[in-house]
């Protein structure tokens, strides 16, 4: 019983990595489910290339596909010679007839003397004569055909063939109207006859898409996609023999057929495994390299579930394209996934998650070799256009660079077999590149569900026309040009020791605001000698003091502002205590034991190089102010003396930070502290 007990204690303690372990396990499932279960075409091959494998012999009988060149050349020649196909109405010239005759009845004049059921007949012979022969409606599908087209009219359900100028238009049967009756008896009245017949003829042909379209559709059909056998245990190709166009043709028939055979229960079971143990095998992979080269983002579930979230949203979409349109499969803004996780995270992890994500895209693709090469390339171009730039141009930079990798990889493989270029395929590699202008629009729809942070969010934060930082600058001026001073120098220091200058620069600026509330309290803010904490006791002025950190967090959360600039707030005092109003107390009541509760800040201490070095230089830059007459020797000393108390008090102790960052740190707040207040460096004298 005990057994069962210490194993369930042992798993409620471990729930973090076994949460981990589940987010990887679904990624595999999802991946596995979405992955074409066909067959893989083993070999890699170029036209006019020597066949660099053992002679290929065919493993079943299979059909010898048509190229694509040749079968749209004879698609488009079976579409050429489908006749359109129109309809005779005959309603439409049977009403228009009886209504003719209601009309002449109306407009005859028997005071002319004229032959009445002559004048009748001529008018119905010239009627007939035209209406019969067929006048047919204007199409813009129509427009092409010339006089000598032949097009096939149906008529009570029989088709017949004729020639499209013996149809009449409009305008040539009121020409036939007008010879017709030219030629008439004299008894005729011509102009009463012309008049009834051009507004009784009708357009009685009509055009029938539906019609021709299926004609199309079955001629298309006819079409023969392919043009021979291969019969099993058939040589394909011989060891070294160059890959012809009619070798190329079977080879890539044998591939299609792979892909497109249905296979066995136990050939399906067998393509199954495999998927699931490479598959399995890239993620276990991954999961190895980033718990060893990036513990700090894989330490955290969140951020295990973005990067797998935005690895899917490539890997799947490119499986869906293999399996119903693979040759749009170099449109799939593959690249799109380094940048997203090159702003989220960084640039090593990004290239190698590409890596990862190709892995996983290549073990479907028609063209392994080529995809791989060429995804590789654009990665790396890719990574080298993100790091150039922390402005916004770097996403139309990184898909400029993007379509340039792409296009010369694919111009380089291209002339390795032929000379012709398929500009089909360039549009596809441009529309590729213009889809990975999405990730600007993305990473913030991802930011907003994941609360993380990228640059493009500290850039915006850090604009001191932000709303927060505007009413610390109207409230607290003091304040303000402080926060500045100390973003400034913690930009410098991190830039020295490695570490994330943007975050630290908006983390500075915003690790004040909570003086906003109470800002005469604090000495930048004050003007004169007088100070409002000569009212009030010590533990009053230190707990005011020390809520400026609490009222900092709560106005920084109403402000939606990201928690890892909280985080900055949280800790730039760390769990440190107010040591001039706790002495004064000790002072004051120097025969009792003074609690220091509550003269300490909540914490909790730094834990991060960045957050660590903005508490370095809040402390430096607002006791430098209290130095008279500053020297090279007072500055040295005083950052000294600063770093020194943080690091005795354990400060950071949480963070990264080594000895030699440390140091390096004091260098540079030296020295920045000394350019700051214009103090030369004292030479050693002769």
């Amino acid at each position: 019983m005990s057994k069962i007990k210490d194993f369930f204690n042992r798993i409620r303690h471990s729930y973090y990595s076994i949460g981990k372990v589940l987010v990887f396990l679904i990624a595999i499932v999802l991946v596995c489910w979405q992955m074409p279960r066909t067959g893989k075409f083993k070999y890699e091959y170029q036209l006019s290339k020597p066949w660099q494998h053992e002679t290929l012999y065919a493993p079943f009988d299979f059909p010898i596909y048509k190229d694509f060149e040749t079968l749209n050349a004879e698609t488009e020649a079976a579409k050429a010679k489908v006749k359109p196909i129109f309809v005779f109405n005959d309603d439409e010239m049977v009403a228009s007839r009886n209504l003719l005759f209601v009309n002449f009845e109306s407009r005859w004049d028997p005071s002319l003397h004229l032959d009445r059921d002559l004048n009748l007949d001529c008018l119905f012979n010239v009627f007939d004569s035209i209406e019969e022969q067929g006048v047919v409606a204007y199409d813009n599908a129509t427009t092409n055909l010339e006089s000598s087209s032949e097009v096939n009219v149906i008529r009570n359900k029989v088709m017949r063939s004729v020639r499209y100028g013996e149809l009449y238009n409009m305008n040539s049967a009121t020409e036939a109207v007008s010879e017709m009756l030219e030629s008439a008896d004299k008894q005729i009245d011509k102009k009463l006859l012309s008049e009834l017949l051009n507004g009784a003829l009708r357009q009685n042909v009509f055009y029938s898409a539906e019609l021709t379209k299926k004609e199309v559709d079955k001629a298309v059909a006819a079409v023969s996609l392919t043009y021979g056998m291969v019969q099993k245990d058939q040589a394909i190709v011989s060891e070294g023999e160059l890959v012809d166009d009619n070798i190329y043709n079977k080879l890539n028939s044998l591939q299609r057929e792979y892909t497109s055979r249905s296979m066995s229960s136990d050939e399906s079971l067998r393509v199954l495994l495999s998927q699931i143990f490479l598959v399995a095998l890239v993620f276990m992979l991954m999961g190895l390299y980033g718990n060893k080269l990036h513990k700090k983002v894989f330490s955290q579930l969140k951020n295990i579930v973005l990067l797998l979230t935005l690895m899917l949203m490539i890997v799947i979409p490119s499986y869906i394209l293999v399996k119903f349109v693979p040759g749009l499969v170099y449109m799939m803004p593959v690249c799109l996934l380094a940048i997203m996780v090159g702003s989220f995270f960084n640039l090593r992890l990004a290239f190698s998650t590409q890596v990862f994500a190709v892995m996983l895209i290549s073990l479907v693709v028609p063209n392994p070799f080529q995809f791989i090469f060429m995804q590789l390339v654009a990665t790396v171009v890719t990574v080298f256009g993100m790091s150039n730039t922390r402005t916004h141009h770097r996403f139309i930079q990184a898909a400029l660079f993007v379509f340039v990798g792409y296009l010369l990889v694919y111009l380089a493989f291209t002339f390795l077999s032929t000379s012709e270029i398929d500009w089909s395929v360039v549009l596809l590699l441009l529309l590729n590149a213009l889809f990975t202008l999405l990730a600007q629009p993305l990473i913030l729809m991802f930011e907003r569900i994941f609360g993380v942070t990228t640059s493009l969010s500290l850039m915006e934060l850090s604009n001191t026309n932000t709303p927060l930082l505007r009413e610390l600058a109207a409230t607290a001026p003091g304040t303000f040009q402080h926060s500045i001073q100390v973003a400034n120098l913690c930009e410098e220091v991190l830039f020295e020791i490695g570490g994330d200058t943007q975050l630290a620069r908006t983390g500075a600026l915003y690790h004040d605001i909570g003086k906003i509330k109470n800002p005469m309290y604090f000495t930048e803010n004050q003007h004169g000698a007088y100070s409002p904490h000569n009212d009030l006791s010590n533990i009053e002025s230190a707990e005011i003091i020390i809520s400026h950190v609490t009222d900092g967090i709560e106005m920084a959360h109403k402000a939606h502002v990201p928690e890892r600039i909280i985080d900055f707030i949280r800790t730039h005092h760390g769990t440190r205590r107010t040591d001039y109003f706790y002495i004064n107390e000790q002072k004051a009541h120097p025969d009792e034991e003074i609690d220091p509760t509550p003269f300490t800040y909540h914490g909790p201490a730094p834990f991060s190089r960045e957050t660590a070095v903005l508490m370095m230089a809040d402390s430096i830059e607002a006791a430098s102010h209290s130095l008279k007459d500053p020297d090279e020797k007072k500055i040295s000393d005083l950052v000294d003396n600063i770093i020194n108390k943080q690091m005795e008090a354990g400060q950071f102790l949480n963070t990264d930070l080594t000895l030699h960052d440390i140091e390096t740190a004091r260098k540079v707040l030296k020295k920045k502290l000394m350019s700051i207040y214009h103090v030369r460096i004292a030479y050693p004298e002769k």
